[in-house]
């Protein structure tokens, strides 16, 4: 078994590149199935999760190049197959090829979308869409088929703003006939992202950003190049990292406003920062002060950063409340971060924070990407070396995690026990 070793106490200096968005990429990677030409993405991260992808992408006939962190997918011979078993059970992301492949074949067969449990995760939001467009979905043999005789423009209310909905929606309605209209749609900058793709390879979509996203169907999609935008979680769990034990540490290549909810946390939260054009620079605050947080959807607080939050908080003079309204299983660090000091107490999906606290280490679990990331942080503040499992969830969601923290400074490896 492969574990991460955290030697905690080691000050960070330097800077940090953010890589391109996690979130973004694995919609983009399955957005290429639509095209029928070649498509160039650039700033991948190194990721499990991309890995999966292309694997998928090939599978399905995708010519697949990787140079670097430039990925060229020629899309012009894909043809339909099934996919059931295998890397679609890998990662939740998966499910983004039911629209793709829909949009393209008019037909998917997809297995039941792997990924992080953070508790029900139901897709019927996209499959209500499917069916709005003109689709029949049935859910047999371990996966869900869809398929449409030709797929028609409709006007889709989401009940919740599910962002994996949008999306897969708008990779069904790109060729629809007619046009398309997604109420109450999510607005995060990866959707933004995903749209300027697609529009790039000829689509016609607006109000991406909004909460009506209008998509005109269209008859070709071809190739073209596009460079994904800044990970906001990735630079979010950096900035945190130096908040705990940063002398001073500067964040490169983020966009200021789309982590407008998480940076006015760090101010409550008293971490001294200075910002540039597409950079910060963050030192560790005299005396860190407790604060409440709730998740939202975008542009509130991001669910995905409240687990490395929550390390911040077991550091802050007082009492803390954390409420989350995305994910209620989004609380399996609680456990894992208390056997090494921290004063937490969790009630369905709230969890009361009292601190500051010494952090101990000792063997904790990561039980999905995001609570890995928050024993890391804690890791790196703890008396003595802390030694994470399941590491697998980590190197789904963080580009060279450990290269990027030992070059500012922490000590970190992976071992075999």
């Amino acid at each position: 078994m492969r574990v991460l070793k955290v030697e905690g106490g080691f000050p960070l200096n330097g800077s940090v590149d953010i890589s391109g968005a996690k979130n973004s990429v694995v919609a983009l990677l399955a957005a290429s199935i639509l095209s029928n030409g070649v498509v160039k993405i650039e700033d991948v991260p190194e990721l499990s999760d991309v890995d999966a992808l292309i694997a998928m992408i090939e599978e399905v006939g995708g010519h697949v190049e990787r140079n670097d962190t430039t990925i060229t997918i020629n899309s012009e011979n894909m043809v339909y197959t099934p996919l059931i078993e295998g890397a679609v059970q890998k990662l939740r992301a998966s499910y983004y090829l039911m629209g793709a492949m829909l949009g393209r074949f008019k037909k998917a067969t997809i297995g039941v979308p792997g990924g992080c449990y953070l508790g029900p995760r139901p897709i019927d939001l996209h499959i209500r869409g499917f069916q709005a467009l003109g689709a029949t979905v049935t859910n047999e043999g371990g996966g869900y088929h869809l398929e449409a005789e030709k797929l028609t423009g409709a006007r889709i209310n989401l009940d919740t703003a599910s962002v994996g909905a949008t999306i897969n929606i708008v990779f069904a309605a790109v060729y629809a006939e007619g046009t398309t209209y997604i109420e109450n749609a999510a607005k995060e900058p990866e959707i933004i992202d995903v749209a300027t793709l697609l529009n790039n390879m000829g689509a016609k979509i607006t109000g991406a950003g909004t909460d009506l996203i209008r998509i005109e169907g269209v008859e070709r999609l071809d190739g073209c190049v596009h460079q994904i935008i800044p990970d906001r979680i990735e630079a979010g769990t950096y900035m945190l990292a130096a908040a705990l034990m940063g002398e001073e540490v500067r964040i490169n290549n983020i966009i200021v406003e789309h982590m407008e909810a998480f940076l006015a946390k760090l101010r409550e939260a008293g971490v001294p920062m200075e910002f540039g054009d597409d950079y910060l620079i963050i030192r560790k605050a005299d005396e860190l002060v407790a604060t409440n947080l709730k998740t939202m959807v975008y542009p509130g607080f991001a669910t995905d950063l409240q687990q490395p939050f929550t390390v911040l908080l077991t550091q802050a003079k007082g009492t803390s409340v954390v409420n989350e309204t995305i994910y209620t299983a989004r609380f399996k660090h609680v456990n894992e971060l208390v056997k090494m000091g921290a004063n937490i107490r969790q009630e369905a999906a709230t969890a009361v924070v009292v601190g500051p606290t010494d952090l101990q280490a000792t063997t904790v679990e990561a039980s999905d990407l995001r609570a890995g990331a928050a024993l890391v942080l804690a890791g790196l503040v703890a008396d003595g070396i802390t030694e994470i499992q399941n590491i697998e969830h980590i190197e789904r969601g963080y580009d060279r995690i450990i290269e990027k923290l030992s070059n500012l400074g922490a000590k970190l490896w992976v071992e075999e026990v």
